[in-house]
């Protein structure tokens, strides 16, 4: 490893330590001094993974060379889901412009544009129409940021996927042994909803607003992706799930059906992926000791007889615990929620909002009885205080109105008074909330805008979610003033509704705090 401050490279972690790059050179003169075994490459993120085809194959413990190759080559993986009946967004490579051009037109905007083998979100661009895909497909052929994650066109082909809008995104951690018997370790579902990069969404165990049939079916979808790559150790996929409403956290009143046309898988990772401390902490699953056992030729049966894991699922893991009934209305044993720390409070006049590329440099977990409580926990642990009262300024993309008016209804009820531009103020009195103050653009000669409130001191919350194209100078001033300001922001309307929630049950009980082991024996009903 070459960054010695991570905790792999604490001095009590291992018997001998590399300081050197991960570079197929590098590894092969470790290889050659240590003489090892095995080498293990899915716990260490997705460059091992991206260097493994280059290692004897042999010595990969776990998953093979060939089967990661499988899940990260773009077309044969499209051919897996096919053979598999695995809807995905619709999409296609290309090698230029003019190929990009042909598969946005035949899948639609707004498209998702990246390359593959991409690190933590980067070189992903959103486009909406043909200029924003040039201007992408024009910076990965000349070596932009694009190009340094993914390689230029001609070498690496670029990927373009229709983006699924409106749509939740869920992660799932699980195992697989050498017998092909599979676990799932968590179904997580993510508060942002899809186009803001996993590193950066909060996420949820157990799902809240998932019915048991939705989960049923990423389980198996899962499971059968498991099986046909040959999986042996950790799995993570991510799935978009398209809602019949207009919101990504607004319960819909019918499903399509328990299957295809809801649920569409994003990708799949044969290797650990970040959410898996999250994962064991919340469940108390050791999952990634389970699947360095696994690695090694163990299997799940045997793991249970000795101890490890639990005899059949339970409580935060797919069997039971659901919490979709009513969404955050209700409670399982306890909800664990991920937050991420993002570093703005340091540099305050960047522009906070969140994207397809990655920018937190940390998270939290916290556990409640509720997802609400939970919630407002992770972001009092991410460095986010929630005011307890006070005005809220909210300017809203319409996308995000749906969401927004439903936090607008729990926050007026908690006596909050409310504060918004002309678009968002209207929509919200046609949903019935009324709205205090009407805040004029920025630049406009008659009334206040939201800086000067912010700078006023006459704002104590801010939800301001940024427009899916064009100009987004207003709200970009808008968060840095937030920012200078140290005010909590939030940029999505999901976020905002789940901060609704916390607020309105912060109301009815306190928050409690007990240890990790408390919640896992009140999950395992032990006393």
């Amino acid at each position: 490893n070459c960054n010695p401050e991570t905790v792999s490279t604490d001095y009590d972690t291992n018997d001998r330590l590399y300081f050197e790059p991960l570079t197929t050179e590098d590894v092969a003169n470790v290889i050659a001094a240590e003489d090892p075994v095995g080498v293990i490459v899915s716990l260490g993120g997705q460059t091992p993974l991206a260097l493994s085809g280059d290692l004897p194959a042999d010595l990969v413990l776990g998953t093979s060379p060939a089967s990661i190759d499988l899940a990260e080559d773009r077309e044969r993986w499209n051919a897996l889901c096919t053979r598999l009946d695995i809807p995905q967004p619709p999409g296609g490579t290309a090698s230029s412009f003019e190929e990009a051009q042909r598969v946005a037109a035949r899948v639609g905007y707004p498209a998702l544009v990246r390359p593959s083998y991409v690190l933590g979100g980067r070189a992903m661009a959103i486009v909406y129409d043909d200029e924003e895909l040039a201007a992408a497909i024009d910076e990965l052929a000349d070596f932009g940021s694009l190009g340094r994650e993914g390689g230029p066109a001609s070498e690496r082909p670029v990927l373009v996927d229709r983006f699924l809008e409106d749509a939740t995104e869920v992660d799932v951690d699980a195992v697989r042994d050498c017998t092909g018997e599979v676990q799932i370790g968590a179904v997580m579902e993510h508060v942002e909803e899809a186009g803001v990069h996993s590193g950066d969404s909060a996420c949820t165990i157990p799902p809240t607003t998932l019915g048991d049939d939705v989960v049923a079916v990423i389980c198996d979808y899962t499971r059968r992706i498991a099986q046909e790559l040959d999986v042996k150790g950790l799995l993570n996929v991510q799935f978009a799930v398209k809602r019949s409403g207009d919101s990504p956290l607004q319960m819909p009143t019918r499903w399509s059906g328990p299957g295809a046309s809801d649920v569409f898988v994003i990708e799949a990772n044969p290797r650990a992926s970040r959410t898996v401390p999250f994962v064991a902490k919340a469940t108390g699953i050791p999952l990634a000791m389970v699947a360095a056992r696994l690695m090694v030729g163990a299997t799940l049966a045997e793991l249970r007889a000795e101890g490890m894991l639990p005899e059949a699922p339970g409580g935060l893991t797919e069997a039971s615990g659901h919490v979709a009934a009513s969404g955050y209305e209700a409670a399982s044993d306890y909800v664990a929620v991920k937050e991420v720390v993002l570093p703005f409070n340091r540099f305050p006049e960047a522009d906070a909002v969140l994207g397809p590329e990655m920018r937190s440099t940390g998270e939290v977990m916290a556990l409640d009885a509720t997802p609400g409580l939970a919630f407002v926990k992770a972001q009092l642990a991410a460095g986010t205080r929630l005011p307890p009262d006070g005005t809220v300024f909210m300017s809203m993309a319409d996308r995000d109105k749906e969401a927004g008016l439903r936090a607008a209804r729990i926050l007026h009820a908690l006596g909050y008074q409310l504060a918004a531009t002309v678009g968002t103020a209207e929509f919200l009195r046609r949903g019935g909330v009324p709205v205090a103050v009407e805040v004029a653009k920025l630049g406009d000669q008659e009334g206040r805008d939201a800086v000067d409130l912010i700078e006023a001191g006459q704002i104590q919350l801010v939800i301001n979610s940024p427009r899916g194209r064009g100009p987004r100078a207003d709200g970009a001033h808008i968060r840095s003033a937030a920012g200078v300001a140290g005010l909590p922001l939030v940029t999505t309307g999901a976020a905002a509704l789940a901060a609704a929630y916390g607020l309105r049950d912060l109301r009815g009980q306190r928050p409690t705090v007990r240890s990790l082991q408390e919640y896992h024996r009140s999950l395992r009903g032990a006393a």
